[in-house]
């Protein structure tokens, strides 16, 4: 089924863009907006889903739809940014409608000295009142996309979540020329250096009102203060900070190369099923194996992926405990149940809140994964979403079987999962460097254990 020759689209036709779309009913309103990777496609498909699915919500909305309007974007994180805005400007009603609007998500800015962004909830907002934050962006229905934006922002806008110790120089009375600790965002470039006295307070202030330009949309004006920054370290031969401001540059100016690729909508149809989350390669993507001889000295590996590369500080080694004899998919249960019960206390869309710090790790330090891989078939994977509705997480799953060279290696994942299979494909080296670590991992480990044995 086509789109109704009643409802009038724009002139140009839908691009094959990323974008963000508004319907319109009869009388102008927008009673609708959405963000999309494709407008094309996504417009589009509601008259096709409407075939599939008969929830009265996606019939009344159709029915109402006048007109579409579509403003094409560069990427889908400047989608995302633009969806918030239009849907806190106009209060579509089939927005509002998908759920009571205190329980929304929004970004804000605390008013502290090193001000952060922070996730909250509208029932917050409403107690505590939008006065307690410098800025407040939102509402966003998906969560777990706002959460894979900003690991990207800050890639280009770095900032902290620590504080200034209190033998820091920017403390006030505190003494000068005393360093504190170094945090480990500010070793890998994530924040600018509160936590050692590395920058001010005028400066990282500077750092915030590019962050909240970013989330105005107006991300032209902070591409052109990292040129001005980029060029006037240059010409004072300060090289290093001219490099880090042209890195900092071209990740503004290649979002669109990162794969963070959300569902476009989330409520509308309901709850989105696990493969229809955003997959974010580039994020923490955690890989599993079991090592072990008929069941002796049996071992399980985590390995950790970070920006698509190994982040050994946080692999994790798992002797098994519980499972006696040859059981492979019982002992990658176990390791998954041991893993994944040190983060039930926050689940994936509970860490918010006034004291969410964005990039900040999960209470007990295991910070919730992107992705998951697991080295295997269709068993294992199952057993590795059990595990996950078990410990009620919603995290995207592959596997990868082997086959007789690497080109032949398969991925695992279900076929109507659009999205992460095209994510997933495309970046297969990854994950079989992942599944290639994870095994050396486990098969190191095992080789201990039976050594000791001998």
């Amino acid at each position: 089924m086509s789109i109704p020759d009643r409802v009038q689209l724009p002139a140009g036709g839908l691009p094959e863009k990323p974008g963000v779309y508004l319907m319109r009913d009869a009388g102008g309103r927008v009673i609708y907006v959405g963000k999309a990777t494709s407008l094309k496609r996504r417009v589009t498909s509601y008259w096709r889903i409407q075939e599939q699915i008969s929830r009265y919500q996606v019939a009344d909305l159709i029915a109402a739809v006048d007109r579409i309007e579509v403003q094409p974007t560069r990427n889908v994180l400047e989608a995302l940014i633009l969806e918030a805005n239009l849907i806190k400007k106009h209060l579509p009603k089939y927005n509002i409608m998908q759920k009571d609007d205190k329980s929304f998500l929004y970004l804000a800015i605390s008013n502290d000295p090193y001000p952060k962004p922070l996730f909250v909830r509208g029932h917050e907002l409403e107690r505590e009142g939008k006065r307690r934050y410098k800025a407040v962006f939102g509402p966003y229905l998906q969560p777990a996309a706002l959460r894979a934006a900003l690991k990207l922002v800050r890639k280009f806008i770095p900032w902290s979540t620590c504080e200034p110790p209190p033998t820091s120089p920017l403390v006030k009375g505190g003494p000068r020329g005393v360093r504190g600790r170094p945090c480990f965002d500010y070793h890998i470039g994530a924040c600018p250096g509160v936590c050692v006295g590395a920058i001010s307070k005028r400066d990282y202030a500077k750092i915030i009102r590019r962050l909240i330009l970013f989330f105005e949309g107006k991300t032209e004006r902070v591409e052109r203060a990292l040129e001005r920054d980029m060029k006037k370290a240059a010409a004072e031969e300060r090289y290093e900070d001219a490099e880090k401001a042209k890195r900092q540059l071209y990740a503004l100016r290649h979002i669109n190369d990162i794969a963070v690729l959300s569902r476009d909508e989330g409520g509308m149809f309901g709850h989105p099923r696990q493969h229809d989350l955003p997959i974010n390669i580039f994020g923490r993507i955690e890989g599993y194996d079991i090592s072990n001889i008929s069941g002796t000295s049996a071992v399980g590996s985590m390995v950790v992926f970070e920006d698509g590369e190994p982040k050994k500080s946080e692999y994790r080694k798992f002797k098994i405990k519980t499972v006696k004899g040859a059981n492979d998919y019982a002992m990658l249960a176990e390791v998954l149940r041991r893993r994944f019960a040190r983060a039930t206390a926050v689940g994936a869309d509970r860490r918010v809140g006034p004291g969410a710090h964005i990039g900040a790790p999960l209470q007990d330090g295991w910070a919730l994964p992107d992705l998951i891989m697991i080295d295997g078939g269709w068993g294992q994977v199952n057993i590795a979403k059990e595990i996950l509705r078990e410990k009620k997480l919603t995290i995207p799953v592959v596997g990868i079987a082997k086959g007789f060279d690497r080109k032949q290696d398969r991925l695992i994942y279900p076929k109507d999962a659009l999205e992460l299979g095209r994510v997933v494909e495309q970046y297969k080296v990854i994950l079989q460097r992942l599944r290639d670590e994870a095994h050396r991992f486990a098969i190191g480990y095992h080789r201990k254990l039976r050594g000791k044995r001998t």
